[in-house]
């Protein structure tokens, strides 16, 4: 009986002692995480951050880049999100953008090191990678991209005829409602596969549709909750199921099909005679073999050649789907581009880049469409390198920067309907007119690389398929113009029908 009682009060005890533990180390933890994530003097305001997590469910929404801007109400033009142990800050129009991006720019520079984008990435590629390695691969991929045609005729003329393979495409629909995503994402990953890999792909082989559709799956689940929360506690993560598994297997996927590319390259590899950019790299990794610090190895290749497909894809697919819905949503106005394009064109002439300037309404649409459509709304992100001032406000060393486009693009002050989509914003006097408050390719030196590229494929693409088709929603339908969160912003699911123009 004693002894019972005994081993009772030696359990009670080793039981307190339990929770005295684990009191003590959630008690360290609170501590720790308040004293790392103080938010140092003078730093911008913004919502109470929570421990370890900081302001991450203030985008577990539909919507998150809408959630930043009745914050930016609330608080002013430069606030902080905090994701995690992580500072952010996040900065709205277009005077602390220029200041932030011109005479300050050397001190943003860099990308940050996020576990997920790291895993993925290891800091290597075009886009996530910083210093010495970001300069070495985009001077190489700004010359290779010259070399194989970029503000050339020879590439106009390529985005031209897949402009006629995409309409040919789209005839086969014959008026009836279809899908028109996984089209218009081969038409633009066509150019830059023509570049990359050196060759196009038809719209019905099944091994490429494949392929963009898990590029879809993993932009998709790249922006989950899942993914942020892997983000602040990877080494938790990286041991639970859940979507941000699925996003880290789906870029492995996409990175072996590049790898797989790559090995068949080297087959038939002539260093003399460079078919695209992965030729074009294999000859600088020969040149660079001798150097100990040098970004020309294979996962460089692998990366950068993933960040174009990726970049080269996506981005200016999404922007055309838009483009082609608000048409269907804004008839009136797809009939003024119709009429100006018969002015212009007529219906047979195949539109080129020269017809531009004689053409400001369509020209204007097309910016309309990537002001509204804002499919990268808070920029890519940069990272502060040195303790900087920006407004007055104190940002460390190693915080976040991110730019806030969706202010930038519905700014009251600089539109006269920003809510409304309203091509008169880019014109004058019957003119076409440049706005400064318009950044869809970012501005620095960090800008957009493929933008050149960009804006040659969405004039000809868009041009030659309204000159052909007459985009309606089905019938009895009425379309959706609410988006998808990803990276980019795409709209949600939806069919068009294109009716061939007589």
């Amino acid at each position: 009986m004693i002894a019972a009682a005994g081993s009772l009060v030696a359990a009670i005890w080793a039981a307190l002692h339990l929770q005295t533990l684990l009191l003590a180390v959630v008690t360290f933890l609170f501590l720790a995480d308040y004293f790392k994530s103080r938010r140092p003097k003078n730093y911008p305001p913004g919502p109470q951050r929570l421990p370890f997590i900081g302001n991450i469910l203030h985008f577990n929404k539909k919507q998150p880049h809408l959630v930043v801007q009745q914050l930016v109400k609330k608080y002013g033009n430069v606030i902080s999100l905090d994701f995690g142990v992580k500072f952010s800050v996040i900065v709205s129009t277009l005077p602390l953008i220029k200041e932030a991006f011109t005479q300050l720019e050397e001190n943003f520079m860099s990308r940050p090191i996020l576990p997920f984008q790291n895993f993925v990435f290891n800091e290597n590629g075009l886009i996530f990678s910083s210093g010495q390695t970001w300069k070495e691969q985009r001077r190489f991929a700004l010359m290779t991209l010259r070399n194989f045609g970029l503000g050339k005729k020879s590439l106009e003329q390529r985005i031209q005829e897949e402009a006629q393979h995409l309409v040919e495409v789209i005839k086969e629909e014959k008026g009836q409602p279809f899908n028109p995503h996984f089209k218009i994402n081969n038409a633009v990953s066509n150019i830059i596969c023509s570049i990359t890999f050196g060759e196009r792909f038809e719209y019905h082989d099944s091994q490429f549709q494949e392929l963009l559709r898990l590029l879809d799956k993993a932009v998709i689940l790249s922006s989950s909750k899942m993914v942020r929360f892997y983000n602040i506690f990877p080494w938790i993560m990286k041991h639970l199921p859940g979507s941000h598994q699925t996003a880290l297997a789906t870029w492995r996927q996409l990175k072996s099909y590049i790898s797989d590319v790559v090995e068949n390259h080297r087959r038939d590899w002539n260093p003399d005679e460079p078919r695209d950019f992965i030729d074009a790299f294999l000859t600088e990794i020969t040149k660079h073999s001798d150097k100990t610090t040098t970004s020309f190895n294979e996962e460089n290749l692998i990366c950068s050649t993933l960040d174009l497909f990726f970049a080269g894809t996506e981005t200016t697919s999404t922007t055309m789907r838009w483009a082609l819905l608000y048409m269907a949503v804004y008839p009136e106005i797809q009939e003024k581009v119709q009429a100006e394009i018969d002015r212009v064109i007529g219906q047979e002439k195949q539109p080129s880049l020269t017809d531009r300037d004689s053409m400001p309404y369509t020209n204007a649409v097309v910016h309309e469409v990537q002001r509204m459509a804002n499919v990268v709304p808070l920029n890519v992100p940069r990272e502060v390198t040195v303790d900087t001032t920006l407004a007055g406000f104190h940002l460390p060393k190693g915080s976040i920067l991110q730019t806030n486009l969706t202010a930038l693009h519905m700014d009251p002050n600089e539109w006269a309907t920003p809510d409304v989509f309203n091509p008169e914003h880019f014109l004058e006097n019957g003119e076409f007119k440049k706005r400064e408050s318009f950044l869809p390719f970012s501005m620095g030196k960090r800008a957009c690389l493929g933008e050149q590229l960009a804006r040659s494929e969405l004039f000809i693409f868009f041009t030659s398929l309204v000159q052909k088709f007459t985009f309606k929603p089905p019938v009895n339908e009425k379309l959706s113009l609410n988006s998808r969160i990803g990276v980019p912003i795409s709209p949600v699911s939806h069919h068009l029908c294109a009716v061939p123009r007589l």
